[in-house]
């Protein structure tokens, strides 16, 4: 009885925390700060041009996890949904159409640190989490 109970509620648990990630999937507003971060990182990592702000960006990841959980997410839900593979995936392809959309390639550290001038340029999100040399 108690190995039923347990198996029942490992499932339970198991399908809530997929619940979350697919609810969490669908906040846009997160996401894009995700998007950010990840756009952020991707061209600081490609371009020597550039060193990344990062307690600007933890404080900004520690405020998008703090409107997860006023929404009611847990932290385990969070964390599961920011590591999930398939998610960072889906986070890569998002990044690199926004780089597209922008003219610039994944493939390209030329085109990134170009990209990364006109964020910083800019103001962006992006921008803020970069720092020229």
């Amino acid at each position: 009885m108690r190995l039923i109970l347990t198996t029942l509620i490992a499932l339970s648990l198991g399908t809530m925390a997929n619940a979350a990630r697919a609810d969490l999937a669908g906040e846009k507003d997160i996401n894009a700060g995700l998007l950010a971060i990840a756009a952020a990182d991707k061209i600081r990592r490609e371009c020597n041009d550039f060193s990344g702000r990062f307690w600007a960006a933890r404080s900004y990841v520690t405020q998008l996890k703090g409107m997860a959980a006023k929404r009611g997410y847990t932290e385990a839900q969070i964390d599961a949904y920011v590591n999930d593979d398939a998610e960072q995936a889906k986070m890569r392809e998002r990044r690199n159409a926004y780089f597209k959309s922008k003219g610039a390639s994944n493939l390209d550290a030329a085109s990134l640190c170009q990209l990364g001038r006109e964020e910083i340029k800019n103001r962006s999100r992006i921008g803020s989490f970069l720092k020229a040399k």
